[in-house]
C-alpha cells in the first residue's frame, strides 16, 4: 500500500542522519541570511505614503508643491503654556531661546522667526486670546531624517531646561507654573518614532514571556515549553533577513506597525502549529513504544491540517493585495510570508528536534506505552501520575454537543447575535494623532493649540482654483458659508497664474468626522459657484487638499478596501475548504460561523473599548485588520477539528465521531486558543491605540472562536445536519466508501 507522503516525510525526518542534517540546514540558513542581508527592523519606513496617487487631496497636494512651493521647511511647533497667563519672563525666555538658535543652530535648522528681536509687547501679541498660550516655530529642512529630529529635539530639552527653573518641559498640564510642549509635524514624527521603537522591545519580551508561561502550564515541563520557541526563533531568524533584502531593495515596503503585529502573529499562530503536532506526537507516544515510529505516525496525523490551516491564513492575508490604502497594502507580504515561513519550520525543524529529544522532551511528565509503565513499575520506579481532567471535560462537551445540539445553537446563536448587534453603534476616527497616548508630548502641545486657539486653524483645508481670470468671488461665496469660520487672501501660481490658492478654516475640528463631512458641502459650493461664471469643464478647475481631506479620502479608500478583501478572501477561503473537507454544506457553515465570531468581537470590542476603557471611537482600519486574522485565524481551528470528524467518520457513527472529535481536539485546541488570544493581548499594553484597539479585538474574538465557537457552535451544527454535513462528497456512500475521504485527511 501507498505510504501517506506526510507518513514518508516523517520517515525522513526522524531518521538518525535527516534530523541533524534538517537542524543543520535551519542553522545555517539563520546564521548566513543574518550576516548577509539587514533586520526587517532596520529597513522599515514610517513615512511612506497611505492613500492612492488618484484620492483628490494626493491630486491637491502635488499641484500645491508644484504652484506654491513653500520654502518654510518642516515645522516643529513649539507650545508654551501658563495657565495664569504667559508673563514678561516667559517671553523673554522665549527670546533667549531663539537668539541662542540663530547664534548656535541645530542640525538641518532653517530660517527663524526674529522673535529675539522683536519687543515683548510685539511678541506677546501672538498668543492666544486668554493670553496663556503661544506657539513659535522651529523650521528643519524635509529631507532630516528622524535620528537628526531626534537629536534637534534633545538638545532643544537641554537648552530649555537650562534657562528655565523646574523643567517645564516635563512639567504635568494639571500643574501651575510654564509648560512648553512640542508638537506639530517634527514633534509628532519624534514622538511616534520613540513610541514603536519602544514598544517593539517590550513587545517581544512580553510574548514571549506569556508564550513561555502558557506552555509551561500546559507541559509541566521546561524543556517542551522552549521548543516551539526555539522554532519560532528559528522561523524569525529566517523571515526578518529575507524581508530585511526585500525592503531593502525597495521591492516591498514596512513599517513599525506591520513588524509589530507580524511578532504578535508568528509567535501566537506559530506556536499553534507546533502544539498540533507535539499534542499527535504525545498521544503516539502512549501507544507507541519507538518514539521515531510516533513521529511519524504524528506527522501523518497532523501535517495535513497543519498545512492546510497555514495555507488558509497565507491565502487570507495575501488579499490584502488588493488594498488601495498603503497601511493594508503593505501588511500583506510580511504577514503572508511569516505564515508560510513558520507553516515550513512546524513540518521540518520542529519533527527534527523531536526526533533527536524524544520522550525526554516531555520531562518530567514523560508518555509511555502501559507497558513501559509497567517495566518501569517492576524495576520500582514510580511513574508520574497522569492528570486526566482536562479530557474529561472535553469528553463531557463532545457528549453534551451532539445529545442537545439544538439548545446550544440556540444559545450560542442568542449570545453571538446579541453582541453583534452593537456592531452598528461604533463610532470610528481617522485621526491618527488620536492612536497616541493621551499624555504623549506632542499630543499635549496639539490639544492646547486646540484649546485656546481655533481648532481649524490647526488645519486649514487648502481650496485651489483656476478662474480662467474671471473675475469669480470665490473668498466672498466661501465666508458666506457658516461652517467655514475664515478665509485667506487669494495666493497666484508661481507657473499658472489663473491658479489661486485660499486657505479655508473651519468652524468643527478639522479632525472629526464633523469637519470631514464638511468636505462634500464645500465641493458642491465650488462646482456650483463655477458652474455660474460658465467654466467648462469644472472637474478639472478645482483641486482641495489638507488633513481634513486626507481624513476623508482615508475613510473612503478604507471602506472601499473593505468591500472588495472581504468578499475575496470569504471566496478563496470556501474554495480551500471545499477542495480539502469535499463537502459544500461543511464549507457553508464554517464560514458563516467565523463571521458571525467576527461581528460578535467587533461588537464585544466595542463594549470594553467604550465603555470599559473609555474610547469615544475606534480607528477606522480595525474592522477590516480584525476581519482578515479572525476569519483567517479562525479557520484553522475549525479546519483541526473537522478534519478530526472527518477521519472519524470512516469507523464510527456520525453522533460518535462528531462526539470523539471535539474530545479529541479539544485540549489542544483550547491552549493554542489561550497562547494565540494571550499574544494579540500583549498589544493592548503597548501605548498606541491603535494596536490596543486591535489587539482587544481580535483577542476577544480568538477566545470567541476557542470557547464557543469552535466546541460548540460547530459540533452541534454538524450533528443537526448528519450526513448532510458531508455533501456531496460522503452523502450517499457507505462507511467503507468513505474511509476514502480519509486519505485527504492524513489517512493510508
Amino acid at each position: 500500500m501507498k505510504q501517506h507522503p506526510f507518513y514518508s516525510w516523517g520517515k525522513f525526518v526522524s531518521n538518525k542522519k535527516s534530523r541533524w542534517v534538517t537542524l543543520l540546514v535551519w542553522v545555517l540558513l539563520t546564521v548566513v541570511l543574518s550576516f548577509a542581508f539587514p533586520s526587517v527592523n532596520k529597513v522599515e519606513n514610517n513615512q511612506a505614503q497611505n492613500l492612492p496617487n488618484t484620492s483628490m487631496s494626493q491630486k491637491a497636494d502635488r499641484l500645491i508643491k508644484k504652484e506654491f512651493p513653500s520654502d518654510s521647511g518642516n515645522p516643529l511647533l513649539i507650545v508654551w503654556n501658563r495657565k495664569e497667563g504667559l508673563n514678561p519672563t516667559d517671553y523673554q525666555n522665549i527670546q533667549n531661546l531663539y537668539k541662542e538658535l540663530k547664534n548656535n543652530p541645530l542640525n538641518n535648522q532653517l530660517t527663524l522667526p526674529s522673535f529675539d528681536l522683536m519687543p515683548l509687547q510685539a511678541l506677546a501679541q501672538g498668543a492666544s486670546k486668554d493670553g496663556t498660550t503661544i506657539i513659535t516655530p522651529v523650521l528643519f529642512d524635509k529631507k532630516a531624517g528622524d535620528e537628526v529630529l531626534q537629536e534637534n529635539i534633545k538638545k532643544l530639552k537641554r537648552l530649555i531646561n537650562n534657562q528655565i527653573d523646574h523643567s517645564p518641559i516635563d512639567r504635568k498640564l494639571t500643574d501651575s507654573g510654564l509648560h512648553v510642549r512640542f508638537s506639530g509635524p517634527v514633534g509628532i514624527q519624534t514622538d511616534a518614532v520613540s513610541l514603536f521603537s519602544q514598544a517593539d522591545i517590550k513587545l517581544l519580551i512580553s510574548t514571549v514571556v506569556l508564550v513561555l508561561v502558557f506552555l509551561i502550564i500546559l507541559y509541566r515541563s521546561p524543556i517542551m515549553a522552549l521548543v516551539p520557541l526555539i522554532v519560532v526563533g528559528f522561523s524569525y531568524g529566517v523571515i526578518s533577513p529575507l524581508l530585511g533584502i526585500l525592503g531593502d531593495k525597495g521591492i516591498i515596503t514596512v513599517d513599525a506597525q506591520a513588524v509589530s503585529i507580524m511578532t504578535v502573529l508568528l509567535f501566537g499562530a506559530g506556536t499553534d502549529y507546533c502544539l498540533f503536532l507535539i499534542s499527535r506526537y504525545r498521544e503516539f507516544l502512549l501507544k507507541e513504544e519507538d518514539k521515531y515510529k510516533a513521529l511519524q505516525m504524528a506527522m501523518k496525523e497532523s501535517s495535513g491540517a497543519i498545512t492546510m490551516s497555514a495555507l488558509t491564513v497565507v491565502i487570507g492575508l495575501g488579499t490584502l493585495l488588493l488594498a488601495h490604502y498603503g497601511a493594508f497594502h503593505r501588511f500583506a507580504v510580511p504577514f503572508s510570508f511569516a505564515v508560510l515561513i513558520m507553516g515550513i519550520a512546524a513540518i521540518t525543524i520542529l519533527p527534527a528536534i523531536l526526533a533527536i529529544l524524544g520522550r525526554v522532551s516531555f520531562y518530567p511528565f514523560i508518555p509511555r506505552t502501559k507497558k513501559m509503565d509497567a517495566e518501569r513499575a517492576m524495576k520500582k520506579v514510580k511513574p508520574l501520575k497522569k492528570k486526566q481532567s482536562r479530557i474529561n471535560i472535553n469528553q463531557k462537551i463532545g457528549k453534551l454537543v451532539t445529545r442537545k445540539p439544538w439548545t446550544i445553537i440556540l444559545v450560542s446563536i442568542f449570545l453571538l447575535g446579541g453582541l453583534a448587534l452593537f456592531v452598528p453603534r461604533v463610532q470610528y476616527t481617522y485621526d491618527l494623532l488620536q492612536s497616541f497616548p493621551k499624555d504623549m508630548p506632542s499630543r499635549e502641545g496639539f490639544d492646547l493649540i486646540s484649546k485656546h486657539y481655533s481648532s481649524g486653524l490647526l488645519a486649514p483645508v487648502k481650496v485651489v482654483v483656476d478662474t480662467e481670470n474671471k473675475n469669480i468671488p470665490v473668498k466672498k461665496e466661501l465666508e458666506s458659508l457658516p461652517y467655514v469660520k475664515e478665509v485667506t487672501e487669494p495666493i497666484a501660481g508661481k507657473y499658472k497664474n489663473t491658479l489661486q490658492l485660499y486657505e479655508v478654516s473651519l468652524v468643527d475640528n478639522p479632525y472629526s468626522i464633523k469637519g470631514m463631512n464638511r468636505i462634500p458641502q464645500l465641493e458642491n459650493k465650488i462646482k456650483n459657484l463655477l458652474n455660474q461664471y460658465e467654466i467648462k469643464d469644472v472637474q478639472k478647475h478645482y483641486w482641495i487638499g489638507g488633513e481634513t481631506v486626507t481624513n476623508l479620502d482615508t475613510k473612503n479608500t478604507t471602506e472601499r478596501d473593505q468591500s472588495i478583501i472581504i468578499p475575496v478572501m470569504i471566496g478563496l477561503i470556501a474554495l480551500l475548504l471545499l477542495t480539502y473537507l469535499r463537502s459544500i454544506t461543511a464549507m457553508i457553515y464554517l464560514i458563516l460561523t467565523v463571521i458571525l465570531s467576527y461581528f460578535s468581537a467587533l461588537g464585544a470590542g466595542w463594549l470594553i473599548l467604550h465603555y470599559g476603557l473609555g474610547a469615544t471611537a475606534i480607528q477606522g482600519s480595525i474592522p477590516l485588520y480584525s476581519f482578515v486574522f479572525l476569519v483567517a485565524l479562525g479557520e484553522d481551528y475549525n479546519i483541526f477539528m473537522v478534519s478530526e470528524i472527518w477521519k472519524n467518520r470512516k469507523k464510527q457513527n456520525h453522533q460518535d465521531a462528531v462526539s470523539n472529535g471535539v474530545a479529541k481536539t479539544g485540549a489542544v485546541i483550547s491552549s493554542a486558543g489561550l497562547i494565540l488570544a494571550g499574544t494579540f493581548l500583549v498589544l493592548a499594553t503597548l501605548p498606541i491605540q491603535v494596536l490596543v484597539q486591535f489587539g482587544i479585538v481580535t483577542c476577544v474574538g480568538v477566545l470567541i472562536d476557542t470557547f464557543i465557537v469552535r466546541p460548540l457552535l460547530v459540533p452541534a451544527i454538524t450533528t443537526v445536519l448528519g450526513r448532510f454535513a458531508y455533501w456531496p462528497g460522503a452523502l450517499w456512500k457507505t462507511d467503507i466508501e468513505n474511509s476514502k475521504i480519509g486519505e485527504s485527511l492524513g489517512e493510508d
